[in-house]
Formats: structure tokens, C-alpha cells, sequence
């Protein structure tokens, strides 16, 4: 079973920048690629995509952190990560990473309840 760790959240300030990290561990499946994506959720908020990479190169955003972030993945350190430039307060929100087994290569999903493998998130607040 996978595991997957946050890191990197914080306190900032409007304009700043933080990268957030996923740190995957345990035995993933070698019948499946693995499809990852940061999700968020603000106070009285639903939890909202952010952004998500499939095991091949097909990426997909959100249109709110559209030009603004930038998500990667390091196969080699199992880790994927989310670079996030010009912080809104907006952006405040605990940020979680996901994962999800498919059979494609390049198959992007945008709903939360589409992943079963959550991080325990990480928080990141942007002061104005």
C-alpha cells in the first residue's frame, strides 16, 4: 500500500512564493500506473482541484492557479511537488496530495472522490 507525506506548507505573504512536496512510500502496484494531484480545501469550503499529473506527461490545472503554479514529479525521489509563484490569500487552504491507480498512461482526474490514496495535507496561509 502506498503512503503519501506533505511538506513545505507555511505562513506567508501575498506575492511570496512556497513549494509543497509529496513524498510517496510502501509498495505501489506493478499492475498500475499512478495518476497523482494536489487537491485544497479553505474553511467552510469544499475541497477543490488544484492540479494533477499523470504517469506519462499530461498536466492539468486549475484555471484559479492557472500561470501561478507548477506541478512536477521526481520518479526517481518518488516525490511530486507543487511550486506555487505570486501567493494569493485566496490560496490559503490545506493542501493534500493524491494519488490514483489507473491502467492509462495519461488519464487526468479532476474529482476528489476519483483518488482513494490521500496525504495528511499541509497548511499554507497567505497573509494580504
Amino acid at each position: 500500500q502506498v503512503q503519501l507525506a506533505e511538506s513545505g506548507g507555511g505562513l506567508v505573504q501575498a506575492g511570496a512564493s512556497l513549494r509543497l512536496s509529496c513524498a510517496a512510500s510502501g509498495r505501489g502496484s506493478t499492475n498500475y500506473m499512478y495518476t497523482m494531484a494536489w487537491f485544497r480545501q479553505a474553511p467552510g469550503k469544499e475541497r477543490e482541484f488544484v492540479a494533477a499529473m499523470s504517469s506519462g506527461t499530461t498536466i492539468d490545472y486549475a484555471d484559479s492557479v492557472k500561470g501561478r503554479f507548477t506541478i512536477s514529479r521526481d520518479n526517481a525521489k518518488n516525490t511530486l511537488y507543487l511550486q506555487m509563484n505570486s501567493l494569493k490569500p485566496e490560496d490559503t487552504a490545506v493542501y493534500s496530495c493524491t494519488a490514483k491507480r489507473t491502467h492509462f498512461a495519461d488519464r487526468i482526474y479532476r474529482k476528489f472522490n476519483d483518488y482513494a490514496i490521500w496525504g495528511q495535507g499541509t497548511q499554507v496561509t497567505v497573509s494580504s
